[in-house]
């Protein structure tokens, strides 16, 4: 699933359309109050464009600034921003209600695997045609597999049966 963000963008040059703005220069310095036509003839002197940075305040600041550049730079700000973020994988491992006991411990291996390499584990017991009547012993597989990785890892929740599966999330302990 992807989440969209909408951004208000700025008011440009000859969208801004106020009596009087405070205007602030590409070097940071306060040029005062001015007309928003007198303002945008100054940035285009200098082929800049004058930026509504904050149109909220009294009396409505803008600055003057490349607006492209300033865009392609919060653009490459955003991009950095979301690299940094953590995103974890779940893994998967599926298990029967009379799964051996070689096999079991296979999975446990693999579970802790996948626990120490920073994805989550979700441990799901399938129950086809009759094993439904043996819910029992899908319980104790998962809570066999509570105690092999409780050294590493915590279960979010408990066993719970969904549909013909049940099913439990580990994540690695901090």
């Amino acid at each position: 699933m992807e989440v969209l963000i909408i951004k208000q963008e700025l008011l440009i040059n000859e969208q801004i359309r106020l009596n009087e703005v405070q205007v602030i220069s590409e070097s940071g310095e306060k040029l005062g109050l001015m007309s928003s036509k007198a303002a945008t003839d100054i940035a285009m002197e200098k082929d800049l464009d004058l930026v509504l940075v904050s149109p909220n305040a009294k009396p409505p600041v803008c600055k003057i600034m490349n607006y492209g550049k300033y865009k392609f730079e919060q653009a490459k700000r955003e991009k950095e921003a979301k690299k940094k973020q953590k995103s974890f994988e779940v893994k998967e491992i599926r298990v029967t209600p009379n799964t051996e006991e070689h096999d079991f411990n296979f999975k446990v291996k693999n579970a802790r695997k996948f626990l120490e390499s920073g994805s989550k584990v979700k441990v799901t017991v399938r129950f086809r045609g009759r094993e439904l009547n043996y819910v029992k012993l899908g319980e104790d597989i998962l809570n066999k597999f509570i105690e092999e990785l409780s050294d590493i890892a915590t279960p979010e929740k408990k066993p719970f049966l969904e549909g013909k599966n049940m099913f439990i999330i580990f994540s690695l302990n901090k």
